[in-house]
């Protein structure tokens, strides 16, 4: 018999007691892949390189803290210690901190980010808003004690000063300021005659404004139903929810200074449009002026009833010369027709008749005889006579 036969669950307990006791924190560099995150909050995942592999995990706190998204392929350095599960003999990495290779984790997740809301057409011009030209009512989204909110009542109260300010205080950074941001974004348009919100904070560094980066808040933008100006941080600073607002202001004062007109401008613009009125007014009123002069120099308004006797003198020189053109041709007219009268009457068979001629027809047939070769003895005849007719019977016929 061997000297020391141990149990499996001696082995594996000396073997975990080995393993955690000499590696209690390890840093490893690999791909993730297979990678499941479970409906717990729990992240699994195989970290590996070309010639091995590990099994990792990272619990539902470490990964709540990770801001970007986790995928296949994806190249980390992890950090954490390696634990032995001795009901299967196997051993992971539990992991404390994930950093991803060849950019930040913020960066990281800033990017994947705006390609997400990108993709759903989120930073589209065509769906931003128009800010009101003289908002009744302006609601501040900030933190109640920063700079920025001072900032942001100094510029519009100096710029307009009949302006309504209401500040809706929440976190601007840390824990729980993103859903702060983005509750206070739901509700305000349930303020009593708000029209436009300004939603921001002074600069910092990329975690502090990192709240505005949050898709939650970005969402709440995109669906808040006042228009929104963000204004986070200094100039150089870029955040998701610049991108989402309606307009982005570069910093807090800026935002003041496009939420609100200037007085002083606003009141040179009112009097060069009154300027421009009365100009137009004058010079409207002088046009017309000049018309009315040059209409009353006109004959019709001079002398009104002259044009009337003009056209009743054309009227009366008409009337005589139509009644002329009538006579005149109806006298042309009754000469033609009695010269037409005459050459029918001289061509009349009657007059021929009265000459001493005749004409002769078939008494039967009435067919007309124009030669004795037509008839027979025995044939009557009737010859018209310029005063009657007479009847006749052939008894004979000469051919000439």
């Amino acid at each position: 018999m061997p000297p020391h036969v141990q149990t499996v669950s001696e082995l594996t307990g000396e073997i975990k007691d080995l393993i955690e006791g000499n590696l209690p924190e390890v840093w490893v560099r690999g791909e993730v892949s297979n990678c499941l995150k479970a409906n717990s909050g729990h992240v699994y995942f195989t970290l590996k390189d070309e010639g091995a592999q590990i099994a990792a995990v990272m619990w539902r706190n470490t990964a709540a803290r990770i801001r970007f998204d986790m995928h296949d392929g994806l190249q980390v350095v992890v950090n954490g210690g390696v634990e032995v599960y001795k009901p299967r003999g196997s051993y992971q990495v539990i992991v404390r901190q994930l950093i991803p290779q060849g950019v930040g984790a913020l960066e990281l997740a800033f990017r994947q980010m705006h390609a997400k809301l990108e993709a759903e057409g989120l930073f589209n011009p065509a769906r931003k808003r128009p800010i009101p030209r003289f908002p009744k009512r302006i609601a501040l989204v900030t933190s109640p004690s920063g700079a920025a909110v001072r900032d942001m009542i100094q510029v519009i109260t100096r710029r307009w000063k009949t302006a309504d300010i209401v500040i809706v205080p929440v976190k601007v950074q840390g824990e729980d300021a993103a859903q702060q941001i983005a509750a206070a974004l739901r509700g305000v348009h349930q303020l009593p005659n708000v029209d436009v919100v300004i939603c921001g904070r002074g600069g910092g560094s990329l975690e502090d404004l990192w709240a505005f980066n949050e898709e939650v808040v970005a969402r709440a933008i995109a669906a808040c139903r006042l228009p929104v100006i963000s204004a986070v941080g200094h100039e150089i600073d870029v955040t998701i929810a610049d991108l989402v607002a309606d307009v982005r202001a570069l910093t807090p004062s800026e935002a003041g200074e496009r939420v609100v007109p200037d007085r002083a401008e606003v009141l040179s613009t009112l009097d060069n449009l009154q300027q421009r009125l009365v100009s137009g007014l004058q010079n409207r009123a002088g046009k017309a002026r000049l018309q009315l002069e040059g209409l009353r120099s006109r004959r019709v308004f001079t002398r009104p009833f002259q044009r009337v006797h003009d056209e009743l003198t054309r009227v009366d020189e008409f009337d005589v010369r139509l009644r002329r053109a009538i006579r005149q041709r109806a006298v042309a007219s009754k000469q033609q027709l009695d010269l037409a009268a005459a050459t029918l009457d001289a061509l009349s068979p009657l007059k021929v008749l009265g000459r001493g001629y005749s004409i002769t027809r078939r008494a039967e047939t009435g067919e007309l005889v124009t030669g004795s070769e037509q008839l027979v003895i025995g044939d009557r005849i009737t010859t018209i006579l310029a005063s009657g007719q007479l009847t006749s019977c052939i008894e004979t016929t000469e051919h000439i």
